[in-house]
C-alpha cells in the first residue's frame, strides 16, 4: 500500500510548545491528507504520556527546544524507546552541525520552522516514505558528527524512562526532595536513580551527571520562536 494513502487513516504527534506553530503543522498536513488522527503534546513529559497510550503513532514531530528536556535529550531517548516510530526534529535553528547532529541521533528528518506549508508538506511525505529529509541548502555540506557525543548518547539509552525523567529534572536545577515530591516517590528512591543515572553514564557524582546532560543541549537561537 501507497504510504501517503495510507498516512489518511495514521496518527501524528506535534510536540512543541507553541500552539501556533502546532496549528500550522495541522493545517499543513490536513490540506495534503485529510483527516487524521492529529495530537498535540506542550512538553516531553505529555509527548511520553501520548506515545505509551498511542501504541499506533506513525509520526512524531518534536521540537528542539522542548520543555522538561535538554537539546538532542528527547530524540535520543524516544528512538531508543521506540525505534519504528519516525521523529523528526523541528526548530528555528538552522545550524548544520545542529542539523547534523540530530540526524546521528536518529532524527528521520530536520525541518527549519522558517519553512513554507509547502515545504513542510514536502518533508513530512518524503519521511513518510521512508526517506531522511533534510533542508537541500545545507544537504551537500553537513559536517561529520562527535565521536564522544555519540559515545554518550549510547550510554543515555540505558536510562530507564523514569531515570530519565529524573535526570532532566535534575537538568532542571531540582533537588532529590523536589523531584521526589513532584513525581509522588520517597526521597529514598530518587537517591537510588541517582546513583543508578550516573553508573549508566559513567561519572561520580550528581554534577557530572548533570554536565552530561548538558553536552547533549542545543543554544536556542531565538527563544520567541
Amino acid at each position: 500500500m501507497n504510504r501517503l494513502i495510507a498516512m489518511q487513516a495514521e496518527t501524528v504527534i506535534v510536540a512543541d510548545d507553541h500552539p501556533l506553530f502546532r496549528a500550522a503543522i495541522k493545517e499543513a498536513l490536513e490540506s495534503e491528507h485529510g483527516e487524521i488522527d492529529f495530537l498535540e503534546a506542550n512538553s516531553f513529559e505529555t509527548l511520553q504520556a501520548l506515545v505509551e497510550v498511542t501504541p499506533e503513532v506513525d509520526l512524531v514531530l518534536l521540537d528542539l527546544h522542548m520543555p522538561g528536556v535538554s537539546g538532542f535529550t528527547g530524540l535520543i531517548f524516544l528512538c531508543k524507546r521506540y525505534p519504528s516510530i519516525p521523529v523528526v526534529m523541528i526548530s528555528a535553528n538552522e545550524d548544520p552541525m545542529v542539523i547534523r547532529r540530530a540526524l546521528d541521533h536518529g532524527a528521520s528528518g530536520f525541518i527549519p520552522k522558517s519553512s513554507s506549508i509547502e515545504t513542510i508538506t514536502e518533508a513530512i511525505n518524503a519521511i513518510l516514505m521512508g526517506e531522511i529529509w533534510s533542508p537541500k541548502s545545507v544537504q551537500s555540506d553537513l559536517p561529520g558528527g562527535n565521536v564522544s557525543e555519540m559515545e554518550l548518547a549510547e550510554r543515555l539509552t540505558q536510562l530507564t524512562p523514569q531515570q530519565f525523567k529524573v535526570l532532566m529534572m535534575m537538568s532542571q536545577g531540582l533537588l532529590n526532595k523536589q523531584i521526589a515530591y513532584d513525581l509522588s516517590v520517597s526521597e529514598a528512591t530518587i537517591k537510588a536513580h541517582v546513583t543508578a543515572i550516573m553508573n549508566k553514564l559513567g561519572v561520580s557524582n550528581r554534577t557530572q551527571a548533570v554536565l552530561a546532560a548538558q553536552h547533549l543541549a542545543v543554544t536556542n537561537p531565538d527563544a520567541s520562536l
